[in-house]
């Protein structure tokens, strides 16, 4: 008889293969099918692709994020990591569910990634883009304007978090493209064979990718801009809308879904463009692994466990902190070492850790007193 984590474990992974089946049979449909479609099943296929998006979606979010901690429990607190799931369920019901409900817009979905991930927000603010034409008549000029209200209100959070506790707070708590995948679904990934380990040579392939991407990304920001501060510049308005639905569809969606089936639930975390900015900003938030609270045993676990292939046990062996740009904050070395050598801080956390001990301390002397 197989034992429940088993079970548990072969449901999460049912659960991931329909997802991505999901995924690519509406992808398909809204970006290839739709618009020669009869109004009617046009109709239904948007009903169902933000159905899906959002309930759908949030469902998965909150019965994966569940069978995840049944799963990986041990007799060990996965302090971390519960922190990120909770924090996905909480992102996932806001976005995907009450805000929606609240402003009458079942794609706001859209609008949680910042700039420069995508450039949505920006082609809203033309009359005759692509995007606009076919959200007014649905949205109106209220719809748009709370579309655009609520992409500024997320974009200040994502930055005002990051500075406070670092890419932690977007990659690892609320991000609903890839980060949530990447942790919700993270004992089922990959679905075809084990974890693969990356050598120093595809890692540098990766760090050449990623400022690819970013200077891709990038370059699309800034035509946008240009475009709409009346700069004259080359380029057709319906075109750039199109480039970027296919870099979308086949560099994010698809090879995201790829890296779940046959590599690592962050694989395209390597190269995010979102995450490569808020990994500079975590820079500057003073984001690292602590390697030095007790004695690293070089057990190794940290270096193991970590999606992202970051050398921790080789610092710890000498107690140096770990301040590396792809660090998504995921928290997972942290949970797993035995001796409790390692913590995540930043220099908010740090500043709220020493008031902590302080207040501590005052109340220590009081009770002597």
């Amino acid at each position: 008889m197989p034992d429940n984590k088993t079970v548990e474990l072969k449901i999460l992974k049912a659960i991931l293969c329909i997802y991505i089946v999901l995924c690519i049979i509406i992808a398909g449909l809204n970006y290839g099918y739709a618009s020669k479609a009869t109004p009617e099943a046009a109709a239904f296929i948007t009903w169902f692709w933000h159905f899906y998006e959002n309930w759908i979606k949030t469902i998965f979010i909150i019965v994966c994020s569940f069978l995840t901690l049944r799963i990986v429990s041990t007799s060990k607190i996965n302090t971390m990591r519960k922190r990120n799931l909770i924090g996905f369920i909480i992102a996932a019901l806001v976005v995907h569910i009450v805000t929606p409900l609240l402003l009458n817009n079942s794609e706001l979905y859209f609008f949680t990634m910042p700039l420069p991930w995508t450039t949505t927000p920006l082609q809203l603010l033309r009359s005759d883009s692509t995007f606009y034409i076919s959200r007014f008549p649905v949205w109106g000029a209220a719809g748009v304007l709370a579309a655009l209200i609520f992409y500024i209100c997320i974009s200040i959070i994502v930055l005002i978090g990051t500075l406070l506790f670092g890419r932690r707070w977007q990659c690892s708590t609320l991000c609903l493209f890839n980060g949530f995948a990447a942790e919700v679904f993270e004992p089922a990934i990959p679905l075809v064979g084990k974890n693969k380990k990356l050598n120093k040579k595809t890692l540098e392939g990766f760090s050449i990718f990623r400022w690819a991407s970013l200077a891709i990304a990038v370059f699309f920001t800034l035509w946008w801009i240009m475009f709409l501060s009346g700069t004259s510049i080359g380029g057709n308005i319906s075109l750039m809308g199109k480039v970027e639905n296919y870099k979308y569809l086949t560099t994010e969606l698809l090879m995201a879904m790829f890296f779940w089936v046959a590599f690592i639930g962050r694989g395209y975390c390597y190269y995010c463009p979102l995450g490569t900015v808020l990994g500079l900003i975590s820079k500057i938030a003073g984001q690292r692994i602590i390697t030095d609270k007790t004695k690293c045993v070089q057990c190794g676990k940290c270096n193991e466990t970590c999606p992202m292939f970051i050398n921790i046990k080789d610092n710890a062996k000498e107690g140096k902190a770990v301040a590396e740009l792809r660090c998504v904050g995921c928290g997972h070395c942290v949970d797993v070492c035995p001796t409790r050598t390692l913590g995540y801080s930043t220099r908010f956390l740090k500043w709220v850790s020493r008031k902590k001990k302080v207040t501590i301390e005052r109340e220590i002397d009081r009770t002597v007193e």
